[in-house]
């Protein structure tokens, strides 16, 4: 079928329920941004395939809202159906709510699948439509009655993540778990989010594309903890494991009885942006129900001492990785050989593959070469990528997973001579980075209160970008993980020792190119004065910047002077693991300005 036809054949089932607007998000049933194909509805009725976005289809019109990374892709990918593009963020363009509330009539219905919508995100919906008359249904799956092919749930294996890479049992953090539930007064919590529970009780899988985790969900109480999967999902050395643990293992499909059935004694500590609204409605009303941000996400997202260190080495390994790419990349395109975008992201993978504990790509490898590195999330696919050409810049944003941590890297590289406007553009891009790289703040300190330093020199001359400035990032687990970022929204979440967050400020000139300079850095204590404690980060990703770029006359003297320090740290930490003529190639890119 195509998408209108999918659109047609859902409208019929939308009549027939009595329903004027069906909304289909990007989540699955455990709130993920990258989801298995079973729940990627979004993508099956609109051809859209980035991560994030919903579409709304009523009875006369669709229309697909996403973020400024994806403006450029969702307009080719909606080219030729009949889905409108909304740019969400954009003053001018109405949220998803004020369109629905302008397009239908009081007394309309507008529904969507509970189970893969937050209860925090389902509340507000509500609360939005509802002076306007309209009802907002979540008990509906209208998907299942028209994508008759739809995927079946994953049944790949879990595995175990020892605590000789995680630096705790299973025990120590369910533990751990009950000791921050105490503190705020509950004494359970229900786990939905895969990465939540791969951290809690140290499993793994391959259930999702590059993230390596698997379906479940979770229970831990201080009188004691399930993991609720697919019984054939868990080898017998696991099961044992988790059950000398005080892990029960029950039916993936229990979940909402369990929770129906809790006692009164429960105290229940519930997220509402990290819980289905379908499993929230079945929280008994005599559970006392106790609010706030999950305690997993916030014991997850500050890494340990052994967590770190692996991740320190990582960064070596991938560093070299790196390193030998783009040797192998110069070498090839001086010697008139030319390849794919996504021919490159192939590649690099392999020299990934060569390190120890490699797993797998933490993402799809964005490699946008001229104007495709202008579309933030470009992906290449072998049918349609660009030839790359020894000429203008290549945007390399890529990552790893290794068992000892997660990378995640953007380089911008220059293939022929830079234009005097490339190189201060990038050298803007270059002064943000290097202001979150150099931040100072007091301890309680919010990411958005720092992204200001990572946006000045380009608003400074009327540039911006749409993105986010950093993401938090996991352990061996998902490459964009909460509750600590960095952008221009208002998150209350205080950046804390041991959390990892990305610093990745850009610029992109639609169908010219793309800058993006990223590097993962770990928040640490700085300095302790009268005033209090001040942190900063250390920079941990190990990989050289492009000196041809930079316009040193652009740069202050303690700008300049971070540069030539991280060029020549990136050297001293990787050229030991080269051979001689690897070295001294790197030596070359790494000297200072």
């Amino acid at each position: 079928m195509t998408i209108n036809e999918r659109i047609s054949l859902l409208r019929k089932v939308m009549r027939n329920s009595g329903i004027s607007a069906y909304i289909i998000t990007s989540s699955d049933a455990h709130l993920s941004e990258y989801t298995p194909e079973r729940w990627k509805g979004r993508t099956w009725i609109s051809g859209f395939d980035g991560s994030a976005g919903s579409v709304v289809v009523t009875l006369d019109k669709a229309g697909l809202w996403t973020d400024s990374r994806y403006f450029l892709q969702a307009a080719q990918q909606l080219e030729g159906s009949e889905i409108s593009l909304y740019k969400q963020g954009l003053p001018e363009v109405p949220t998803i709510e004020e369109f629905l509330c302008r397009e239908l009539p009081s007394g309309s219905v507008v529904a969507a699948d509970g189970a893969c919508l937050s209860r925090a995100e389902a509340e507000d919906t509500r609360a939005k439509l509802a002076p306007y008359g309209i009802t907002y249904r979540l008990d509906l799956d209208l998907l299942e009655g028209v994508w008759l092919d739809r995927p079946e749930v994953p049944m790949h294996q879990l595995f175990e993540h020892p605590s000789t890479f995680a630096g705790q049992t299973v025990s120590e953090r369910i533990e751990a778990v009950c000791a921050r539930l105490d503190a705020v007064g509950a004494n359970a919590t229900i786990i939905t989010m895969l990465d939540e529970l791969a951290w809690a009780f140290n499993i793994r899988g391959n259930d999702v594309e590059y993230n390596p985790v698997a379906l479940g969900f979770g229970f831990i109480s201080t009188t004691g903890s399930v993991l609720f999967t697919l019984e054939s999902k868990v080898p017998q050395t696991l099961r044992e494991s988790l059950e000398r643990s005080g892990v029960r293992i029950e039916d993936y499909y229990h979940i909402g009885d369990f929770i129906a059935s809790l006692p009164e004694t429960t105290r229940l500590f519930v997220d509402a942006k990290r819980i289905t609204q379908s499993l929230y409605a079945r929280i008994p009303q005599h559970c006392q129900v106790i609010p706030g941000v999950s305690v997993v996400t916030m014991l997850k997202a500050v890494k340990n001492a052994t967590e770190l260190a692996g991740l320190r080495k990582v960064m070596v390994r991938d560093g070299v990785a790196l390193t030998r790419f783009f040797i192998w990349l110069e070498g090839e395109l001086a010697a008139g050989r030319t390849y794919t975008e996504y021919e490159i992201g192939v590649r690099l993978n392999e020299f990934r593959a060569q390190g120890e504990l490699f797993y797998g790509d933490s993402f799809s490898t964005i490699a946008g070469h001229q104007g495709h590195g202008a579309i933030v999330h470009y992906r290449a696919d072998a049918e349609t990528s660009s030839v790359i050409h020894p000429e203008g810049v290549l945007l390399l944003d890529s990552g790893g997973q290794y068992v000892d941590g997660t990378t995640d890297i953007t380089r911008t590289i220059a293939l022929s001579k830079p234009s005097e406007q490339l190189r201060r553009d990038y050298t803007l891009v270059l002064k943000g980075h290097i202001g979150i790289a150099l931040a100072r703040y007091p301890q309680g300190t919010c990411g958005c209160q720092l992204d200001i330093l990572a946006r000045k020199a380009l608003w400074d001359e009327g540039l911006n970008y749409g993105h986010g400035t950093g993401h938090g990032v996991g352990y061996f687990l998902n490459v964009h993980e909460g509750p600590q970022n960095i952008r221009t929204d208002l998150n209350p979440t205080a950046l804390e020792i041991g959390m990892i967050t990305s610093n990745e400020p850009g610029l992109y000139r639609s169908g010219i190119y793309g800058i993006r300079i990223e590097n993962l850095v770990v928040t640490e204590l700085k300095q302790e004065t009268d005033f209090g404690r001040f942190y900063g980060f250390e920079t941990l990703t190990l990989c050289y910047l492009d000196n041809s770029l930079v316009d040193k006359s652009l740069l202050t003297d303690k700008e300049l002077a971070w540069y030539n320090d991280y060029q020549a740290a990136v050297y001293d930490r990787l050229s030991p693991e080269l051979n001689a003529e690897e070295a001294a190639w790197l030596k070359a890119k790494t000297a200072a300005l």
